[in-house]
């Protein structure tokens, strides 16, 4: 959602501008105590804003590369699977202006998409947010396009996309929200979600055309239909997924995209996508879909992992549910973060790697303390999310700052085993970049 360039507690990085155990519980106890995990800092700054919100992935052909990227335009490089990093920045005449998507394709190409300030003059100019951009690297992030966009109203303002590449292709899926109005509280301003398809590595986009049937305010808060994500599935089927009104939606295409079903209902979000959590100066719990194209027992299983607080607001829990018959019909929420009732766990992101069909799962956890100390958590599911290992992975803790904006998510990439979570570490006003050398088989 937007990025504050100045210092204010709010809700989206478009809004980052402005502002049960009764359920399934099917878990394998994992270590809870000291990481086993090699950490690497790979950026750091004192800046009002960022680095943070930020995004990996791994290469599908070659795991040693790396890519990364932060808010409001950094860009992150590794050569030797995330050892070591080279940092750069992006520039383009549309302006970089955050909410950062990395994601690679079979050849290599680096997708960077991030949000539009054409004139460098943010909330000034009515410019601003007025379309997503995608900047492609066909050099490993030396040189980089000015960047392209669908085609949208550009009067509107476009916020909080997402990004998915099909495995073996050069296809780009997106989608995100448009706002009549970025925060707007006038009813006759509304949100909707967006979506668009490149068949040529980002050279070109069909138009971008709401597929969501039912519109949100403009707020960026529960009521606003926003947090989409993309996936394309192994029979060629589109899908997006994303939060409103306490519950979460799918939609579905199954003729590339040109037309959509109607939208249904997939699970319940108790307390809305937006929530508080102590000394973080927004949260949410939007939902990341993903499906297992591996050729290993659990092949099409569908999943969708997300956060609420169905438990009470003491008590944020990390939640999956899965499907295995396209998506047709999904079992009850799996609480996926193994502690006892009664801390919250938060910001998670999910990747199924697509060699084994391993579902892993990240997050910030603070089971092991009463205050708002911070550790990061992974999950993992060997048979298809009906159970997960609990594994801290970072070498110790942090407690935020609210009054230092510190994003709205983090990413996790997963290729043949090799596991790069990113996360972002608050120190007093000073924020950092992290990963975990992680390798599971």
């Amino acid at each position: 959602m937007k990025t504050l360039v100045r210092v204010i507690p709010i809700i989206s990085f478009a809004a980052c501008m402005l502002m049960s155990i009764g359920c399934q519980r099917k878990i394998v106890l994992g270590k809870t105590s000291a990481s086993s995990f090699k950490n690497i800092k790979i950026d750091s700054s004192t800046y009002q804003v960022g680095p943070c919100e930020p995004s990996i992935c791994i290469s599908p052909t070659n795991t040693d590369i790396v890519a990364g990227g932060s808010i409001l335009d950094k860009f992150y490089f590794s050569q030797d699977g995330g050892k070591t990093w080279d940092i750069s920045k992006l520039r383009s005449t549309h302006g970089v202006y955050g909410d950062p998507v990395i994601r690679m394709d079979s050849d290599n190409n680096i997708y960077y998409a991030h949000l539009a300030n054409p004139t460098g003059r943010a909330y000034q100019d009515e410019e601003f947010l007025n379309k997503i951009v995608v900047q492609k690297s066909s050099d490993l992030g030396k040189t980089w396009n000015n960047g392209t966009y669908p085609a949208c109203d550009t009067i509107k303002d476009h916020d909080k996309q997402w990004l998915f590449i099909p495995d073996g292709t050069n296809e780009v899926l997106m989608s995100w929200t448009e706002f009549d109005k970025y925060g707007s509280k006038d009813t006759i301003d509304k949100s909707r979600i967006l979506f668009s398809i490149s068949k040529d590595g980002a050279e070109t986009w069909t138009p971008a055309i709401a597929i969501s049937d039912l519109e949100g305010d403009c707020i960026d808060d529960d009521f606003t239909t926003e947090g989409a994500l993309p996936i394309k599935t192994a029979d060629g089927s589109i899908y997006v997924s994303w939060s409103f009104d306490s519950k979460i939606y799918l939609d579905k295409s199954t003729d590339g995209s040109k037309t959509w079903g109607k939208d249904k209902i997939i699970a319940t979000q108790p307390g809305g996508w937006t929530f508080d959590v102590p000394a973080i100066g927004r949260c949410n719990g939007m939902p990341i879909i993903d499906s297992d194209i591996s050729d290993g027992p659990h092949s099409g299983s569908m999943y969708i992992n997300w956060a609420d607080q169905r438990n009470g607001t003491e008590d944020t829990d990390i939640w999956l549910a899965k499907s295995t018959d396209n998506g047709t019909t999904w079992s009850d929420p799996i609480r996926v973060n193994d502690d006892a009732p009664g801390k919250h766990q938060f910001f998670s992101w999910m990747d199924v790697d697509p060699s084994t069909g391993y579902v892993y799962v990240v997050f910030y956890d603070r089971r092991a303390y009463d205050d708002a100390q911070t550790d990061v958590y992974l999950a993992y599911s060997k048979d298809g999310g009906e159970t997960f290992i609990n594994q801290k992975i970072s070498e110790k803790p942090f407690t935020p700052n609210s009054k230092v904006f510190f994003g709205d998510y983090n990413d996790i990439s997963a290729v043949n085993g090799r596991v790069r979570p990113i996360w972002t570490v608050a120190d007093g006003r000073k924020l950092s970049i992290h990963t975990a050398l992680i390798e599971i088989r």
